[in-house]
């Protein structure tokens, strides 16, 4: 029982790092183009992260049962998970990268469960879970995310090159509002899926090892015999993500907003609409989407059509070798706290 209370907190925790970790998804561009206020736009990005979150399942699925064998993950093996991919959100927060935290979680319990199968890599889902839903889209996600932000962007421009820049600023300051909302939306229906199937994963495993047998009666809750996501887990993790959000993350809300290249409110439409598509997208056939990879590719994409020049490389090089480290090194952690719980 001591372990389960250990993997909701954790859980909790990592919620709550990914509310504030991925913040800027939602808010970094109508912040940038002065559309809203940070306040505000913190406010409406809680809001609809916990609408998002409330809804679907199917990437929580994945990550509870799709990634790795489920007979040898034990709560050990999920705290291990949500602790490797919460000190890689926070050792990225800090230098202000917007690394995934989706993939930080991926990579931590791929990691804890190679350690709990003692090396056996026949544990991970390679080509049912990992390859199709995870690296494939790694890297597809922020090619399209890049192309048709870049794409909307051109778009635009030759619908609105006869108009004025005081009526494209004004027009597009208020659809802006509904393009970050979506976003948001999307993400709390992407992100906060994951630490559901997580804590469902924690739930299943300790019901199948029998380490809620002798529970009082009114604990009966925590039985999950089959792969299911508990209505209260589901109110936990949304409540959670959208307190974290409403925490905000200066750090790479600057990164995104500012740092990278100069946005108007245009560019922001842009390129929130376009990743705002390519997650809910995701989030229907139940894959784990990086929302970070896509809405940073967008605004890259934007970026580019609006002056390729104008783009700062050096801090887009920066962010992408946060994004190849991400998998591998909250993997290795996951791996080391695993092997290291093994021991005592």
């Amino acid at each position: 029982m001591l372990t389960l209370i250990s993997v909701v907190l954790a859980a909790v925790v990592f919620e709550y790092s990914n509310g504030f970790h991925d913040a800027a998804n939602a808010i970094a561009t109508v912040v940038s183009t002065r559309v809203l206020t940070p306040r505000k736009a913190i406010a409406m990005a809680a809001f609809f992260n916990l609408t998002g979150a409330l809804f679907g399942g199917a990437v929580a699925s994945t990550i509870g049962k799709g990634l790795v064998d489920t007979d040898i993950v034990t709560m050990t093996t999920v705290l291990c998970a949500v602790i490797a991919a919460f000190a890689w959100n926070i050792a990225t927060w800090w230098f202000g990268l917007p690394s995934s935290s989706s993939h930080a979680l991926i990579g931590g319990l791929c990691g804890a469960a190679l350690a709990a199968a003692r090396g056996d890599w026949s544990v991970i889902k390679w080509n049912a879970g990992v390859w199709p839903k995870v690296v494939v889209p790694m890297i597809t996600s922020p090619l399209a995310g890049f192309i048709f932000g870049g794409l909307l962007m051109f778009l635009l421009f030759a619908a609105l090159h006869r108009f004025t820049p005081h009526f494209v600023n004004s027009l597009f300051g208020k659809l802006q509002i509904f393009s970050a909302a979506w976003m948001a939306h999307s993400h709390g229906s992407n992100d906060a899926q994951k630490t559901m199937g997580v804590i469902a994963l924690a739930l299943f495993s300790g019901t199948k090892a029998g380490s809620f047998d002798h529970l009082p009666g009114w604990l009966n809750f925590l039985k999950t015999p089959t792969f299911v996501l508990p209505v209260w887990v589901v109110a936990l993790c949304a409540l959670t993500m959208a307190v974290g959000t409403a925490a905000g993350g200066w750090r790479i809300i600057r990164t995104l907003g500012h740092r990278m290249v100069k946005l108007q409110p245009v560019h922001g439409f842009a390129a929130e609409t376009t990743a705002a598509l390519i997650i809910q997208g995701a989030s229907h056939y139940g894959i784990p989407l990086s929302t970070t990879h896509v809405i940073t590719t967008s605004i890259m994409g934007v970026g580019a059509v609006k002056r390729f020049s104008g783009m700062k490389w050096t801090v887009v090089e920066r962010i992408i070798w946060a994004w190849l480290f991400t998998l591998p090194a909250s993997g290795l952690i996951g791996y080391a706290l695993a092997r290291a719980a093994a021991t005592f």
